[in-house]
C-alpha cells in the first residue's frame, strides 16, 4: 500500500511537475494479477484496483489498517472498468459486469475478485473510506445509477453523470461515487472550476486512446498547476485545489469523494475572474 500524506495549499504551490506527480498522482493503479493501494492521509482514503487473472484475488486488511479485516471499520465502492468479473462477499457471489458497481457495507469480512476471462479480466476499481456503521451492501448497474446530463456542445462539455453511490441512490457512511461520461468531440469537464472546503475527491480517468492525454488542473483557484494524466491513472485533489480537466479527446471518469459532506451540490464556486 502506498501512503500518501496531506499538503498544505502553501506547500502545494512550490511544487514543481516531478514535486506534483509524485504527491498527487496515482500513476499505475491497475496491476494485472494484483491487488493495488493508495491509502491518503486526506480524509484517509483508500483508493486502489483488483484485476484478477487465473486465480482469485483475496482482500487482507494489512498491517497499515490495524484491522482483523479490511471492512472492519471501512465502507467500499467498487465500478468495473473491465471484463466481466465475480466480486465474492462472504461467500456470496455478486456478478459485477463492465460498468457495474456496487457499494460494500461496513463489517463484511471476506471480499474476493474473480475474472471470467482472464485474458479480458475484470479491472475492480476501489474506493474506501472510514465507516461509522453499517448500511446495507447494494449492487448498482449503470442502468441503475441516477442519471444527470450536464454541459453543452457550445462549450465542449456535453457529458452525462452517472452517480453510484451517492443519497438519491443508497445510504453510506461519506463516500460518494460515480461516474462521468464526455460525449465524442466534447473534452472538457468541471468549468468553471470549484473546490469543496468540505471533502477531498479523487479523479480516475480511463476509456483513453494511447496517444490521447488529460490535462488535470489543480490547485488553488489564484495559484493553479497541472498534470498531465495517461489512460487509467488517477489523481488525488485536497479540498482546497480545483479539480477540472481538458482532454485532446473526450474520455470518461470516475469521481469518488470523502469528508465532512456528502451533499454533491456542495461545493465552493470559482468564478473565471478569479482564476489565475
Amino acid at each position: 500500500m502506498d501512503i500518501r500524506y496531506g499538503i498544505h495549499p502553501d506547500h502545494g504551490k512550490q511544487l514543481d511537475t516531478k514535486g506534483l506527480r509524485k504527491e498527487f498522482l496515482i500513476e499505475k493503479p491497475f496491476k494485472p494479477g494484483e491487488i493495488s493501494f493508495t491509502y491518503s492521509h486526506i480524509d484517509r482514503i483508500i483508493v486502489g484496483s483488483a484485476v484478477p487473472l487465473d486465480h482469485t484475488l483475496t482482500l487482507e486488511a494489512g498491517e497499515e489498517l490495524r484491522a482483523e479485516y479490511f471492512l472492519e471499520r471501512r465502507e467500499m465502492g467498487i465500478i468495473n472498468i473491465g471484463g466481466a468479473g465475480v466480486l465474492t462477499l462472504d461467500d456470496k457471489a455478486l456478478p459485477l459486469g463492465p460498468r457495474d458497481g456496487i457499494y460494500v457495507g461496513m463489517g463484511t469480512k471476506e471480499v474476493a475478485f474473480s475474472s471470467e476471462d482472464a485474458k479480458n479480466p475484470a479491472k475492480f476499481y476501489i474506493a474506501s473510506a472510514p465507516a461509522h456503521r453499517s448500511y446495507p451492501t447494494k449492487l448498482v448497474s449503470l442502468e441503475k445509477a441516477v442519471k444527470v446530463e450536464m454541459g453543452s456542445k457550445k462549450e465542449s462539455n456535453k457529458r452525462c453523470i452517472y452517480q453510484f453511490i451517492h443519497p438519491a441512490v443508497l445510504e453510506s457512511c461519506q463516500l460518494v461515487m460515480g461516474m462521468t461520461l464526455l460525449e465524442p468531440e466534447n473534452v472538457w469537464n468541471t468549468m468553471p472550476a470549484h473546490t469543496h472546503e468540505r471533502r477531498m475527491e479523487v479523479y480516475l480517468y480511463f476509456d483513453m486512446d494511447p496517444n490521447t492525454r488529460v490535462f488535470h488542473l489543480c490547485g488553488a483557484p489564484d495559484e493553479t498547476r497541472h498534470i498531465i494524466m495517461n489512460n487509467e491513472q488517477a489523481v488525488i485533489s485536497p479540498s482546497w485545489s480545483i479539480h477540472a480537466g481538458v482532454g485532446t479527446s473526450n474520455y470518461t471518469f470516475i469521481w469518488a469523494m470523502v469528508g465532512e459532506n456528502k451533499t454533491f451540490t456542495d461545493m465552493d464556486h470559482v468564478s473565471m475572474e478569479e482564476m489565475r
